[in-house]
């Protein structure tokens, strides 16, 4: 298959903002001429640069975190609790440019500088960037090409004929086949699997010695296309049980049916971990998005900032595809 055709006319481009702009946080080493460290802000331009370049999107979204998910906090208290503080940069020896402030005052440029250009920026309170981009992909625009722009496996579950991630991290395109060769289980069952084994990065606990390769062994209709239920997992457990089988991951997966079905509701991305508002939210700003075109005020942006190194004629060059 030919992903680069596939991915063409009204493709939408959705950013996961943090996690792209964390990544070049942590690593790009750039420095502004006064002396700030400006790697986030300028990784991530040349981050988007790149993929509108080379995928020619019709149009971008960018999507901020808004603050965690108190449906899920009231799922599960400890849902993310245990999370390690965000890494700094790490880059320099000096702790000036290893600030929350630095990042922050990074972060609060960024959001300026998309502002003067034609790509929709998303921020909803109390909601996690994940529920915004599945309710984006699944919802807004289910009929459009997607290309979601983010290292986090949990959009794994979102892939589809229409959808396709690019890993930064991997500096390669994800698809539904990506996900079924490199673990065994489809990409429409990646959220189920999830629930089972877990996602020790969010403090949600799997069940006990059920990992991915036990789990997509065990149960080979994982690989199906067709969509596997927690009844159906608890279901073929307890069938296989009642065989004589003495593996201990089916005694394990039927004795951890609520656990399974507590991840599924923090793991799950649909509209359950979204309220009313918040998607009246998600809805206005796309719906009422103006694309805005300012090169001279960015490049004005840049120098009071001291930022020298980026080439904003190369981004604005890329963005006479968005819209065309």
């Amino acid at each position: 298959m030919n992903l680069r055709l596939k991915l063409d006319k009204e493709l939408v481009l959705i950013v996961d903002a943090l996690n792209l702009f964390t990544r070049h946080y942590v690593a790009h080493p750039a420095m502004s001429v006064n002396g700030e460290h400006v790697g986030g802000v300028i990784g991530f331009l040349y981050g988007i640069t790149n993929l509108i370049e080379r995928y020619k999107p019709k149009k971008v979204i960018v999507v901020w975190e808004g603050g965690g998910s108190s449906r899920r906090r009231k799922i599960f208290s400890e849902y993310k609790s245990r999370r390690r503080p965000q890494k700094l940069n790490r880059t320099y020896e000096e702790d000036l440019p290893d600030t929350v402030e630095n990042r922050n005052r990074q972060v609060s440029l960024l959001v300026s500088l998309i502002n003067l250009l034609p790509i929709c920026q998303i921020y909803v309170p109390d909601c996690e960037a994940d529920d915004v981009i599945g309710y984006i992909s699944k919802y807004t625009y289910s009929k459009h090409k997607k290309l979601i722009l983010s290292s986090d496996k949990d959009f794994y579950q979102l892939l589809d004929e229409n959808t396709i991630i690019f890993s930064p991290t991997r500096k390669d395109l994800v698809t539904c086949k990506t996900v079924l060769e490199r673990f065994n289980i489809s990409s429409n069952n990646f959220a189920l699997a999830k629930s089972v084994c877990g996602d020790p990065s969010d403090n949600i606990a799997g069940v006990k010695g059920v990992g991915f390769k036990t789990l997509a062994k065990r149960f080979p209709l994982l690989a199906e296309k067709n969509d596997v239920s927690i009844n159906d997992l608890i279901e073929k457990s307890a069938g296989h049980i009642k065989s004589g089988s003495k593996l201990k991951a089916f005694k394990e997966i039927t004795q951890s049916e609520e656990l399974i079905r507590r991840n599924w509701k923090l793991i799950y991305l649909d509209t359950a971990n979204l309220s009313e508002e918040q998607i009246r939210k998600i809805k206005y700003t796309v719906d009422t998005f103006s694309p805005k075109k300012n090169k001279l005020e960015m490049m004005r942006a840049l120098i009071k900032e001291g930022i020298q190194t980026f080439n904003v004629d190369r981004l604005f060059l890329a963005l006479n595809y968005i819209g065309a």
